[in-house]
């Protein structure tokens, strides 16, 4: 069981930006929107998160999946990672972990909830900015199954007419 797709979570701490590989994410509810992600006291990440509150969830497309594996084999504590696999950290506007260019979509996030990070790891991170890369219309997301293999988002059915009761969404 998968909870979401593969995403990157870039962090500054210190003046320093690094980012991870994150495959145990979740939407926990639209509004205010809130996401779940776990990331635990053995991700260098995990410092950052808990000194700034605040990170970007950037979301790759299928063309990264090769450097997304590579940058969860690594520690930021070692490598410069934005620089070792030639990522373009962007500015953000509501916090200071970067946007990384070469994602569709980055997420800026402020820790909303940290009741379930000392027993799981879980951190409730609020959106409060959302930017989309309109040259990557139809990008397919990265599914990790759990043993190194992935999946790839496949066809895209419209069934937004049938959203009667959520059209606020829409």
């Amino acid at each position: 069981m998968e909870p979401g797709p593969v995403i990157l979570v870039t962090t500054q701490h210190r003046g320093i930006p690094n980012v991870m590989t994150n495959g145990f994410n979740m939407m926990v509810r639209h509004a205010p929107p809130l996401i779940g992600c776990t990331i635990g006291p053995w991700d260098h990440s995990y410092t950052a998160l808990r000194e700034t509150g605040e990170c970007v969830i950037s979301i790759p497309g299928s063309e990264l999946a090769g450097a997304v594996v590579d940058i969860g084999n690594c520690s930021g504590q070692d490598v410069d990672k934005f620089h070792e696999f030639g990522l373009t950290p962007l500015a953000a506007q509501e916090v200071q972990a970067p946007l990384i260019a070469e994602c569709f979509a980055n997420i800026e996030c402020r820790v909303a909830d940290t009741a379930l990070v000392g027993r799981y790891d879980l951190f409730i991170l609020e959106a409060v900015r959302a930017w989309t890369d309109p040259s990557q219309p139809h990008p397919r997301m990265l599914h990790h199954r759990g043993d190194g293999t992935f999946t790839l988002d496949g066809e895209t059915i419209d069934l937004k007419d049938r959203m009667t009761k959520w059209q606020y969404l829409l």
